[in-house]
């Protein structure tokens, strides 16, 4: 009988990681030895997969709400700070925001409607509909959007983030206001300095900012960026990806990965004689479809991966082969012709019909992606992922 299976991702059981664990021996060693317990063989071009926050955490990378303070201080002194377009999350930014109410004069905090940048809502879109708002125009105060669309609170966590927000605020003691636009230019009707809070979209509304009259734009990615004491930090991303670990600390998203990545691609290929390729991986990029949340609340799926992942998939759709190609064939007929089209496959033009519907996107965010569904966040106790067959095909 030929192969039967083709992709098999296993979520592998391992100790819990602290700081200052050697990150390549545990995850060389678990995939070692779940390898022996359970049967599989390493091979070339199997996946390892780590997830960032094991990572970050054997790094010992983290910051308190004070490392937080201090580096706002030093960026922007004791003023009025306008921080716009945070995403609404407990875990992603309450921490943010209580280190950076800590180190302002006052903030005035401009949140995007009716949802987040990665689809959290404050209010269901089609209410704007029903009161005549257009998103890209109107401009309202925190009472005035109360007053047009009341309490609501969030579909999964139950929570109303402009309350849990300002009780943020509140409880810091911080002189604050609370507005909502889509329009990154409404912050400079109320102060010049600026801290720009999303994640995918920063770069252009930093444009924007400066073009129009900011005196300091700074991103969550500048702040920590570099250490304050013996803080953690991260030069490339600061705050993003940052997850609240303590409440009064921060884990940041992990430091060096491609060095890591290479690091254990090596340990395996000494012990095994094998070349698998490594990852780490952080939020997958995909939409829930009744909470309409993007998940990729990091900047990035993956901050670090080895280059036999590098590029896109180049696949035909079978589908589109069975129905015009070979559909005057069937049963074996019908396999082997698939077959060998796939073998030729490479002397095709993938802007053809035949590889249209293929999935568009990168193969560490499609990898990633696949790794966070099957390690999810919660207490599996599998944050490391091995992915055999991924290259296979039809053909092989």
């Amino acid at each position: 009988m030929g192969r039967v299976v083709g992709t098999v991702a296993r979520g592998i059981l391992s100790p819990i990681i602290k700081k200052g664990d050697d990150i390549v021996k545990i995850v060389t060693d678990t995939v070692l030895n779940a390898s022996a317990a359970e049967g599989f063989e390493i091979r070339d071009r199997d996946i390892i997969a780590v997830t960032e926050s094991v990572v970050a955490r054997a790094q010992g990378n983290y910051a308190g709400i004070d490392d937080i303070a201090e580096d706002i201080r030093r960026k922007f002194g004791k003023s009025t700070i306008g921080l716009v377009f945070p995403i609404l999350s407990r875990n992603r930014f309450s921490l943010c925001l209580k280190g950076i109410a800590k180190g302002a004069g006052k903030i005035i905090l401009m949140l995007s409607y009716p949802a987040d940048e990665v689809g959290n809502h404050l209010i269901n879109a089609e209410l704007l509909d029903e009161k005549g708002v257009n998103p890209w125009v109107d401009v309202f105060t925190e009472k005035e959007f109360r007053e047009l669309f009341g309490y609501n609170k969030h579909t999964f966590t139950g929570i109303d983030y402009i309350d849990f927000y300002k009780s943020i605020m509140e409880e810091c003691g911080i002189e604050h206001e609370i507005i909502l636009s889509n329009n990154p230019k409404t912050i400079l009707e109320y102060t010049k300095n600026v801290l720009v809070c999303d994640i995918h979209t920063r770069n252009r509304t930093k444009k924007i900012l400066r073009e129009n009259g900011a005196e300091k734009v700074y991103g969550l990615d500048d702040i920590l960026s570099m250490p304050i004491g013996d803080s953690g930090y991260n030069k490339v991303y600061g705050l993003l990806g940052s997850n609240k670990a303590t409440e009064d600390s921060v884990k940041l998203f992990p430091r060096d990965c491609p060095k890591l990545v290479e690091e254990i691609q090596e340990e395996i290929r000494q012990k095994t004689g094998k070349t698998v390729e490594v990852l780490v991986y952080g939020d997958g990029a995909f939409r829930d479809p009744v909470g309409k949340i993007w998940e990729l609340a990091d900047p990035v799926v993956s901050p670090g991966y080895t280059k036999g992942l590098e590029g896109t998939p180049k696949e035909v759709k079978l589908k589109y082969l069975a129905d015009n190609n070979f559909a005057h064939l069937s049963g074996e007929e019908l396999r082997k012709a698939v077959s060998e089209y796939i073998k030729k496959k490479d002397s095709i033009s993938f802007d053809s019909m035949v590889s249209q519907g293929t999935t568009p996107r990168r193969l560490p965010d499609l990898i990633g992606s696949l790794c966070d569904l099957i390690s999810g966040s919660g207490d599996k106790g599998t944050p490391i992922i091995y992915i055999q067959g991924y290259f296979d095909n039809y053909a092989v």
